[in-house]
This record gives structure tokens, C-alpha cells and sequence, in this order.
């Protein structure tokens, strides 16, 4: 069965900015936007689909409800159009004969992000969502088809800032982070300045607001959100999906980084049912990269958020069950199913887990940094900061590969960058490649044995900052201020285990989880007697991947391979139990 390649697609709708993209390549691309079914693919398709009939004026689906899936338009005209905040209504397209109408929201079940509205009599085939996956999984030719259209239609709605409004100061961090979420979960906004924009009077008019109240979120069901988190925005938009309760799931993946999204896309592909959760986005620490060039199979390199959009819509394809944002607090073994319980109180049982976690931002241990989180300190180097840092001087700190493809990616952005390293020079902990790129940067200077001491502000955020480093020509330690608005941290992480201390999951001396061998070994024990798989913990049917597992490769390709390796050892974990049942029901006979 063949995968569709979606290229530029999937890179586009990860990555939707005129920083990255000076001119749209969607108007000539309307033909794979919105193509016309052939008669011999609407008559494939009627085996998964039901007749439906509108009259005229009738709402096919409207913003902020959930759609029934996508509609193939058999007979009459639809108009597509959105609707903000303002009631203003923009024509998105029309359709007649033998077009479809959906988008990604339709192919995962979310509310709709704009008005299908029946301009004549129409006759259509609705195709549910679970019945649109099994159709793109069938028919591969139509099935990318349709896959490409929706994923062109969803950058279509981003580039025109369709969706919810977001009305605040530009550089509010608490804005800062909305924006890189929803960006992140590729869903359309637009954002206004409350400060600038006309447009800002008009929707404030007759509310009583105050400074802890930005930024306001409009959300396209009408609910008006005061400076929401970003659960909270994820709630009004649909995208925390509900889970029934008596349902069981074959594997539980806790993590939609590059491991966690490998495991749900091979295991969804192989007929197993998956749940995946992850509390932020996808793409995990891989997705903070701006551009990754070792990666096989990429010469010209991609970001780590388009590879982290393909991957998502991949398993999204296959049937598995993504709840991003959906935060796991906690998970436990009750009789031979584990229980995971999410931060809205949902409780999820499955037959396997696989911890997919990855790692949490290391922060400075400095006196005073928390009061600047948030406030001129990022962990990320996405086009919404390179806007925030244009023509400005910024720090960054780090000496890894993450680190240096955000100078790579800023450098065409800030007037200035100062790197700060803790160790002489980039050769032990940077690939070569970006060793030799970055020296090639007009305005990147780099400082080697450098210490943060502290950090200075004002109202605003972060204005200046205390290092200590050693000049190895002087022979003496020199205490220096650099004045920056902006400090970007790539300093390494720390495993995110903390959900794990109910399970018992044993942990090494650093926090990482111990799986296989490695557990035999540290018990003294031949690796056969260990009776466990490679993958597996000290919690049989618990697997662990990626960067949270002990002495794994901190490597994007490493994650993959353990993702894609798990799914055969929960295969065999899950046959080994059903003998194991078989066994014990088996009667006993004496003599």
C-alpha cells in the first residue's frame, strides 16, 4: 500500500508565514484544492458513504459545530464561507457537481471552522470520519486525492487567519504562547493589537476589561475566553476529544514526539487500536528545530514541526486516536489493564502503554529566573519569535544541534546573536555541518566558557544579562552584562517521568526510564533471565521510547526506530498474555 507524499504540503501547513513563505503557492494549486471527482471515484466511494439532502439555504455544517464528515456534492451549488467575531462573512469558495467539502477538522471529527450553506436544492454523500479513514486506507489513489485537498484547505484557512480571534498586546508572552500553540496544532487564528488595531475598539465595545484580561480569545462558538491557558483555549476550540469510557485500547502512547508518533502510526497501520496523548503539541522537542538537515531521505532538510505534521497525519489516516492537547497525570495497573487518568478527569484503560514522554526544557539555575519566564526567555525558534526579535540584539544559549539550527534559522532575522557556551568550543556537542554554517554568520559572535549569573528587567521583561566567563589569554575570570530584550535556551532537558510514580516504573540515577537489557544488567542478571522485551520496563506490558528511555541515542532517527520497533514487542507482549489466558482456563485433571 502506498503512503502519499505530502512534501511541501504537510511542510507548508506545519510552517504557514510569509517569513518563511514570501509568496502563497496556493493559487496555483486551486486544482488540487478543490478537485472535481470523476464518476468512477464518487461510485467507489458510495460503499462508505450514506445519501443526504438540503433544501435551499439549509446549513450543511457551521462553524464551531461538529460536521458529519465530508459531503460529495452529487447535484446543486454549496457556498463556503467563514464567519469571525465582527459577523462578517468571507467566501471561501463554491462548490457543485461532483466536489467534496471538508477539511482536517472533518477527518478526525472537530468542530467545523466554517459554513457549508446550500445555495440551490443539493443531493450529497455524507462520509463519516471514521468511515472517511477507512476509505483514504482503501483506495490509496483517491485517498490522496482527498488527503492532499484537506491538508491544502486547512493552510488555506491559516494563511487567511480564519478561525479564532486573539486580541492582545504583540509582545504579551501569555499571546506569544497561544499563538505557538495553536500554530503548532496548525489551527487558523487571527490576532489583533489591543493596542493599535481598529478592529480591537469595535470588539471591545461594551466590555469591561482589564490588563489581566489579555489576551481575549473569540472563539468561533461565540464563548469569549480572559487570558486563557492553553487547555482552556484547546477546550472552547473542540480539540480535547471525549473517550468512551468502557472502551479498552490495545496501546496507550503517552508522548507525540517523534518516538510516540512513529509507535501510533506502525501500530495503527498493523490493526491495533491506539490512543495517543501528549499535553502540548506535536513534534515534541523535535519540533522546536527550524531546520533538520541529517535527517535521511531530506536533502534540502525539513523542520522538525513539518515532520512532525506528516507524521500526525499519518496515524491521523490510520484511525488512531490523538488527544493533543490531552495531558496524562497518572497511570496504574488495575488487574491486567493499566488506567490513565487526563487532567480533565477522563480515565482511559488500555492493554499496553508506551512512554513517550521525551524530555522537559532544562532551565537556568539562576536566582530570579522564574520571574522572567515567559518574559523575554524562550525554549523555541519558530517564525512567531523571529518576529518578536527582528532587527534586534538577541542571546542564546547552547551548544547542541537544537542550538544551532535556531542560530541558523535567527540569524536572518535579529540584527546581532551572542552564543554563550559553557565548554571551549562546539566540536564535542554540534554536528560539523552547523559548526561550519554558524562560523560563516556575519552576525553571530560566540562566547566560550560562559556562565548565566543573572538575569535584570524592567516592567516589560527581561533587559540585561550577568555572565561570568574565563579569558584563557588574560588567564582571569571577567564578569560582563550583555543588555537583550531576548535569551533563547537550548541547555539540554530533563526526562518528564513525573506521571510515572504511581506505575512503579523503575528509574535510573538521572530519571530515565530503565527498559530491557538494561534492567537485567543493573540486577545482576544474564539478559535472558531478565524475561523481558528490549523495550520493555520493570512494569511488563509498560514500554518506554525516544528520549525519556535510558541510554537511548538523543536523536530524532533513534526515536523513530524505537517507535517503530515497539509495535512487534507489544505484538508479541499481547500474544504471550492471550496464551498465558488460554493456559489458565485450561481444566486440570488428576489422577
Amino acid at each position: 500500500m502506498s503512503t502519499p507524499d505530502f512534501s511541501d504540503v504537510a511542510a507548508a501547513a506545519a510552517v504557514p508565514s510569509e517569513l518563511e513563505f514570501p509568496f502563497s503557492s496556493l493559487e496555483y494549486r486551486q486544482h488540487q484544492m478543490f478537485p472535481r471527482l470523476s464518476a468512477a471515484e464518487i461510485q467507489s466511494l458510495r460503499r462508505f458513504a450514506r445519501p443526504m439532502s438540503f433544501k435551499v439555504g439549509e446549513l450543511i455544517f457551521e462553524t464551531g459545530r461538529v460536521a458529519l464528515g465530508l459531503f460529495v456534492l452529487l447535484h446543486g451549488r454549496v457556498r463556503i464561507e467563514s464567519r469571525d467575531s465582527f459577523g462578517r462573512a468571507t467566501l471561501v469558495t463554491e462548490h457543485d457537481d461532483g466536489h467534496f467539502m471538508a477539511e482536517m477538522a472533518q477527518l478526525s471529527g472537530k468542530p467545523a471552522l466554517i459554513d457549508g450553506i446550500a445555495l440551490t436544492e443539493v443531493e450529497t454523500l455524507v462520509v463519516e470520519p471514521e468511515r472517511l479513514r477507512a476509505l483514504i486506507v482503501a483506495d490509496a489513489q483517491l485517498g490522496e486525492h482527498i488527503m492532499r485537498a484537506l491538508i491544502l484547505r486547512r493552510l488555506g484557512l491559516i494563511e487567511q487567519g480564519l478561525g479564532p480571534i486573539i486580541v492582545g498586546n504583540g509582545d504579551d508572552a501569555r499571546l506569544v504562547r497561544l499563538q505557538g500553540f495553536l500554530r503548532r496544532n496548525a489551527y487558523p487564528a487571527m490576532v489583533i493589537d489591543a493596542r493599535s488595531d481598529p478592529d480591537a475598539i469595535t470588539l471591545l465595545g461594551g466590555m469591561t476589561t482589564g490588563p489581566g484580561d489579555f489576551p481575549l480569545v473569540f472563539c468561533p462558538n461565540g464563548s469569549v475566553l480572559r487570558a486563557p491557558d492553553e487547555a482552556q483555549l484547546a477546550s472552547c476550540l473542540g480539540l480535547v476529544p471525549t473517550f468512551e469510557p468502557s472502551h479498552v485500547y490495545d496501546v496507550a502512547i503517552v508522548g507525540a514526539g517523534p518516538a510516540g508518533l512513529a509507535a501510533s502510526v506502525y501500530a495503527a497501520t498493523e490493526g491495533l487500536s491506539v490512543a495517543v496523548f501528549d499535553q502540548r503539541a506535536p513534534g515534541g522537542q523535535a519540533g522546536a528545530s527550524s531546520r533538520i538537515e541529517n535527517y535521511l531521505g531530506f536533502p534540502t532538510g525539513i523542520s522538525g514541526q513539518a515532520l512532525a505534521a506528516r507524521a500526525f497525519q499519518q496515524a491521523l489516516k490510520f484511525g488512531a486516536h490523538l488527544a493533543i492537547p490531552g495531558k496524562v497525570l497518572c497511570v496504574e495497573r488495575q488487574d491486567d489493564l493499566f488506567v490513565l487518568s487526563l487532567f480533565d478527569g477522563q480515565r482511559i484503560s488500555a492493554r499496553t502503554v508506551v512512554v513517550a514522554s521525551g524530555a522537559a526544557y532544562r532551565k537556568p539555575s539562576v536566582p530570579g529566573f522564574d520571574n522572567f519566564e515567559g518574559r523575554g526567555t524562550y525554549y523555541w525558534a519558530s517564525t512567531i519569535e523571529a518576529k518578536l526579535v527582528k532587527g534586534q540584539d538577541i542571546v542564546l544559549m547552547g551548544g547542541g544541534n537544537s542550538a544551532g539550527q535556531a542560530v541558523v534559522f535567527l540569524a536572518n532575522f535579529a540584527r546581532s546573536i551572542r552564543v554563550l557556551i559553557r565548554g571551549a568550543d562546539l566540536g564535542s556537542s554540534m554536528s560539523r555541518y552547523l559548526i561550519d554554517r554558524i562560523g560563516s554568520l556575519p552576525n553571530v559572535t560566540l562566547c566560550t566558557r560562559c556562565v548565566l549569573q543573572g538575569l535584570d528587567g524592567d516592567e516589560a521583561g527581561l533587559t540585561q544579562l550577568r555572565i561570568r566567563r574565563e579569558d584563557e589569554q588574560r588567564g582571569e575570570t571577567i564578569d560582563e552584562t550583555i543588555e537583550t530584550r531576548h535569551l533563547f535556551l537550548f541547555i539540554g532537558a530533563d526526562p518528564k517521568t513525573d506521571w510515572l510514580g504511581a506505575s512503579g516504573v523503575e528509574l535510573d540515577n538521572r530519571g530515565f526510564v530503565v527498559t530491557g537489557f538494561a534492567r537485567s544488567e543493573q540486577h545482576g542478571l544474564a539478559p535472558e533471565a531478565g524475561a523481558r522485551f528490549p523495550l520493555e520496563t520493570s512494569v511488563p506490558g509498560m514500554f518506554a521510547v525516544g528520549d525519556v528511555r535510558s541510554e537511548s541515542a538523543k536523536r530524532v532517527a533513534a526515536a523513530v526506530g524505537d517507535g517503530a520497533a515497539v509495535v512487534s514487542q507489544i505484538h508479541a507482549y499481547l500474544s504471550r498474555r492471550e496464551r498465558e489466558d488460554i493456559h489458565a482456563d485450561l481444566p486440570v485433571f488428576s489422577q
